[in-house]
């Protein structure tokens, strides 16, 4: 239902601050390759937390943690405000649409969005403690990871670590938001504010989980394998000319297999396989693979729900095979990735044409934001033809994604 109970056309920016002092749960995105930037508020300071069932579920916006077994972790922001701003426009903040349900209006809300009430002051940040792996650490770790895959317990694990900064005094979710956008134009910008928690994760992901449009076409990758973007010099290396090391291709094939043996289960066997090509994210290069298949044609409506809890979470961001993996994660890792490496993204949420569509997103390139720091995560594909001291510097290269936007050094 579109609607304009809101009087004044307020920027992201007042509708992010509004909700922020409502505690509110909040998500602002914007789709890879696409203008429109969507903002999200669910009135009721906690979301509630349920398997993500697209055929069940209303609109809103799914953000699960990494472990979630059942799937029944997952938080689902109820869509009961939703906007969408066209940044193509006259100005950076051209509403072109206003979507919201009436039966859950807030007045509170409405109020402090039309200045009948002053805005209740925001608590200054306090200081957190720097906490975050150092590189001996991680070295030992995956050192360790591979003595695991010689000795036969997995044949590839996804190992991860933090660095974290200080976050200076002017920082604007809104403003970085928009950066990304503009620096990371095929990636899923999102940033997601759950009050109840106090933190906000906001990042750039390179990685399609599961999508599935209006027309039922549903879709997946394979995306594995890093290197940088540039060469020696700093020049831009094209696609074509990328050459791969046998360990990245031997990784990205893992994450293939280990989708097409999901389909398998599941008896799927129309599909279309793309790749593997190289693609560009940022400043880094991958192998990609697409896997796309019409719901419609082989009547699997619920393709996109099952397919969600047969992948989560994929071999591109804990191992294979799955279990002595994930196990091997959480017995060493020595840090809890919350969020890091989970999924997230719109569910049957409405384009500025009026279509509902589901994309979810594997939570990769993501920062957290408590008080004054900002925690950044970043992994890598370890197989026996791993190298230590390479699997380091790709984790390095991989929080320059954010550490770019933030200008931080590093």
């Amino acid at each position: 239902m579109t609607t304009t109970i809101i009087e004044n056309k307020n920027s992201r920016q007042d509708l992010w601050n509004s909700a922020k002092n409502l505690a509110f749960p909040t998500a602002i995105w914007r789709l890879p390759r696409q203008t429109e930037k969507h903002f999200l508020t669910s009135f009721g300071e906690i979301p509630q937390q349920s398997k993500i069932d697209f055929e069940e579920l209303g609109a809103g916006f799914a953000f699960s943690p990494f472990v979630n077994p059942d799937g029944n972790k997952t938080f689902f922001l109820k869509a009961d405000l939703h906007y969408i701003f066209n940044t193509n426009g006259p100005t950076q903040n051209e509403l072109i649409k206003e979507v919201i349900t009436p039966s859950s209006l807030n007045p509170h809300f409405v109020e402090l969005m039309n200045g009948i009430h002053d805005k209740p002051a925001v608590n200054g940040v306090k200081n957190v403690d720097i906490k975050q792996t150092s590189k001996q650490d991680f070295i030992d770790l995956v050192e360790k990871g591979i003595a695991e895959i010689e000795n036969g317990v997995f044949q590839k694990v996804v190992l991860s670590r933090t660095k974290q900064i200080i976050l200076p005094a002017d920082f604007d979710i809104i403003s970085i938001f928009d950066k990304l956008c503009e620096t990371y134009t095929s990636a899923f910008v999102s940033a997601v504010s759950l009050p109840h928690l106090g933190v906000v994760w906001i990042g750039a992901s390179p990685e399609t989980l599961v999508s599935q449009n209006s027309k039922g076409i549903f879709r997946t990758m394979a995306l594995a394998g890093t290197q940088s973007a540039y060469d020696a010099d700093g020049n831009l290396i094209k696609p074509s000319e990328a050459l791969w090391r046998q360990k990245e291709i031997e990784e990205q094939s893992f994450v293939t297999r280990y989708i097409i043996n999901c389909l398998k289960k599941i008896r799927v066997r129309e599909f279309e396989e793309e790749g593997p090509k190289t693609v560009i994210a940022g400043n880094l290069m991958h192998l990609r693979t697409d896997i796309i298949i019409d719901t419609v044609a082989i009547n699997f409506p619920q393709l996109a729900t099952v397919m969600l809890d047969l992948l989560h979470p994929t071999s591109a961001v804990c191992g294979m095979p799955k279990i002595p993996a994930t196990e091997f994660i959480l017995a060493n890792e020595g840090y809890d990735r919350e969020f890091y490496s989970g999924f997230l993204g719109p569910v049957n949420m409405q384009s500025s044409e009026g279509q509902a569509e589901s994309h979810i997103f594997v939570n990769l390139r993501t920062m957290k934001l408590q008080e004054n720091i900002a925690t950044l995560y970043a992994g890598c594909g370890i197989t026996a033809d791993s190298s230590p001291e390479k699997e380091w510097n790709e984790t390095e290269m991989k929080t320059q994604t954010l550490g770019k936007v933030l200008n931080a050094e590093f």
